[in-house]
């Protein structure tokens, strides 16, 4: 069945190779599905995709490797931080080009639980905006083979890809046949993180959800774990890339991912009986539990400050869907909290001042109680971005 398939679907590989990889790709799974039963969540690797000569997508203020670069690192401090059990594993941490094979190389000799691969998104039409997370699997649509396409496509920048990658052609459909073929072990967990991840987009981050999608990507082919690839948003569409090149819009989706992967952590664990199972829901608003401490805000947070040619900058310490309760939330670790209203989303802040070396020192300490705190500014008390007026 399989070689009547290759037969006439496949016109450009050859079907021996095909076979070759695939039974391999299913050795590899099973292997170590039977002999490597983990126990606990120790490592995860957090790939930023493309970099160096591989620019990625490009948009008209900035490059998806200059911003998925920034996303992943701030991943991994909020995991050092709040998973310091955890061992973190990056692809690439500065601007190099790193071949799409190594990559899986890097995941597989760490021995990960997780492989999280950070992308942005672009498309010829403009109104589209979003985020979504892929698995690989079969492209059941027409999008999601020319997403697949498109990440993949940096294998030409590779000496010699076509004997690396089997003589794969990631421009050609009939190559992403092998992907039909492969059973992948870790599918349901994979579709698992990738809800997570997608959920946390919508409640953490205000993003519009495009959901859980199946493709053939190269990157997440040869990995021997769950293994998601994030595409935290379109740099075609003039407002999302502007939220995504501001450090207040990589930390709202640098906080997501790193809540999805801590919810997956705890989901895991405890289905290998090291923690009890909870069916608490997260809250979208996640706070560090310590004892309540005044904050030496410039003045008073309720406040706002009277000269409106002055520049109001805040500190972000809390988004909700849903109005909190005093008394709880951010209003139990600091003692002046200031919420506003962006959208369907309650913003909470804390400190108060219009001299930017202030709040950038005031933030050191906030961070200590929220690791995922950042600053916001107003000007005529219309929000604007930090960089307009540092």
């Amino acid at each position: 069945m399989i070689q009547k398939l290759l037969n006439n679907q496949i016109t450009n590989i050859n079907a021996v190779n095909i076979l070759v990889i695939l039974f391999s790709f299913l050795f590899l799974f099973s292997t170590k599905a039977q002999n490597n039963k983990p126990q606990s969540f120790k490592t995860i690797v957090i790939d930023a995709g493309h970099g160096g000569k591989d620019p990625g997508a490009v948009g008209k203020q900035i490059k998806e490797k200059d911003i998925v670069l920034p996303i992943a690192l701030k991943v991994g401090e909020y995991i050092t931080k709040e998973m310091p059990g955890v061992n973190i594993v990056y692809t690439r941490s500065t601007d190099v080009f790193v071949p799409l094979d190594e990559r899986a190389e890097i995941a597989n000799r760490a021995k990960a639980d997780l492989f999280v691969s950070i992308h942005a998104n672009s498309i010829s039409n403009p109104k589209i905006f979003g985020a979504e997370t892929f698995v690989l699997g079969l492209h059941r649509s027409q999008e999601n083979l020319e997403v697949a396409k498109k990440e993949n496509s940096v294998i030409v920048l590779e000496d010699d890809y076509t004997t690396k990658y089997e003589g794969f052609d990631p421009n050609s459909t009939e190559s992403y046949i092998i992907f039909e073929l492969m059973q992948n072990v870790y599918l349901d967990q994979s579709i698992e993180v990738a809800s997570l991840v997608q959920d946390q987009f919508e409640r953490r981050a205000g993003r519009h959800n495009r959901g859980v999608k199946q493709a053939g990507f190269l990157v997440l082919r040869k990995i021997a774990m769950p293994g998601i690839l994030v595409e935290v948003g379109f740099l075609s569409n003039r407002n999302e890339e502007t939220f995504m090149a501001s450090e207040e819009g990589q930390t709202y989706l640098a906080s997501a991912i790193f809540r999805a992967i801590r919810d997956y952590k705890n989901r895991f664990e405890a289905r290998n009986g090291l923690v009890k199972p909870t069916s608490q829901t997260e809250s979208p608003v996640v706070v560090v539990k310590n004892e309540p401490a005044s904050t030496p805000a410039t003045v008073n947070q309720n406040q706002p400050i009277q000269n409106k040619d002055m520049v109001e900058f805040r500190i972000q310490v809390a988004s909700s869907g849903q109005r909190i309760r005093e008394n709880s939330g951010p209003y139990s670790l600091f003692k002046d909290v200031w919420m506003y209203q962006e959208g369907n989303l309650f913003k909470y802040t804390t400190g108060l001042t219009n001299s930017y070396d202030e709040i950038a020192e005031l933030l050191k300490e906030v961070r200590k109680k929220v690791p995922d705190s950042f600053i916001i500014a107003f000007k005529n008390g219309t929000k604007v971005p930090v960089s307009s007026v540092r």
